[in-house]
């Protein structure tokens, strides 16, 4: 399959996953949805990087605090952080600011020495910005003024913090990407067991709920990092980065599809931040080997 459309089906499918999870959390908790999806997607995960890539196992497993410590922050906080979001807010304002994603982790490159920033950076993070403080307000400058922002946009630019750690952290691994995706993901799903029992795992209690869990186990959580990782090996960084601004695309038209149309401010804000992120990304480059830079893990 060409890899163009590999970087489309990928951003499709982790799209669903803002879609879907909306969806989701009207009758299950951002815990026991988190917990339930990688325990489910754990092993054939497992499986499917064993048949593509043919990892030396014990040599991925020594570096088990590592990938412990990675699953911990990416795999469990973070998607426990982006269903919350959507408890309280709406797909295509979710997508919008995890958008912003690749301008954060440049600003935390240079924050933590791993990179330079020129005017483009900045003038790219602050267009960007604008963009989110577009979706924060709905496009009323008296939202922001008297903080009455939502709580679930809020919790999403957390989200897009942790993210952004994560996806900084985890480019330091040199280990094959879809293995140590996979150990992250059973890692995390240990971690999250005895607080998921603790609190009492609900589960989904009607087939559309069931159907929405089985989507994001399937295809956000296997299919797009299938996709991905066969795809970028073969294109350009650029083409790469790029390709994760069709995720917000995708929720938009998702979001039409399903009698929703998004707002003129969410489009503007949308268009924003793309831009602002086609400017603040640095050109060239490494290809990219661990995480999607910006994507719905």
């Amino acid at each position: 399959m060409p890899p163009v459309l590999l970087l489309v089906l990928a951003t499709l499918f982790w799209a669903g996953n803002f879609t879907v999870g909306e969806v989701a959390v009207r009758s299950v908790d951002p815990l026991s949805l988190t917990w339930l999806r990688w325990t489910l997607a754990a092993v054939p995960l497992l499986l499917v990087a064993h048949v593509v890539e043919r990892p030396d196992w014990r040599a991925v497993a020594r570096r088990w605090p590592a990938l412990l410590a990675l699953g911990v922050l990416g795999m469990s906080g973070y998607p426990m952080l982006l269903y919350a979001s959507l408890e309280r807010t709406s797909a295509v304002s979710a997508s919008v600011i995890n958008a912003i994603n690749p301008a954060v982790m440049v600003v935390l490159a240079v924050l933590v020495g791993m990179a330079r920033a020129g005017w483009r950076t900045w003038a790219g993070v602050g267009v960007g910005l604008l963009g989110v403080l577009l979706v924060l307000s709905r496009g009323d400058l008296g939202v922001l003024l008297a903080l009455r922002l939502n709580s679930g946009d809020l919790i999403m630019l957390v989200a897009v913090v942790v993210w952004s750690a994560y996806t900084l952290a985890s480019q330091r691994l040199g280990l094959p990407a879809l293995s140590a995706t996979a150990l992250q993901v059973l890692l995390a799903a240990l971690v999250l067991t005895p607080f998921a029992l603790a609190a009492g795992v609900l589960l989904p209690q009607d087939g559309p709920t069931w159907g929405a869990v089985a989507y994001i186990v399937v295809f956000p959580s296997i299919g797009a990092y299938l996709c991905w990782n066969h795809a970028v090996p073969r294109v350009s960084p650029g083409a790469a980065g790029t390709s994760m601004n069709l995720i917000t695309v995708f929720v938009m038209l998702l979001a039409a599809f399903l009698g929703r149309p998004p707002t003129p401010v969410q489009v503007l804000g949308a268009v924003l931040v793309v831009g602002g992120v086609l400017l603040a990304t640095p050109r060239g480059g490494g290809r990219a080997r661990h995480t999607p830079r910006g994507v719905a893990a």
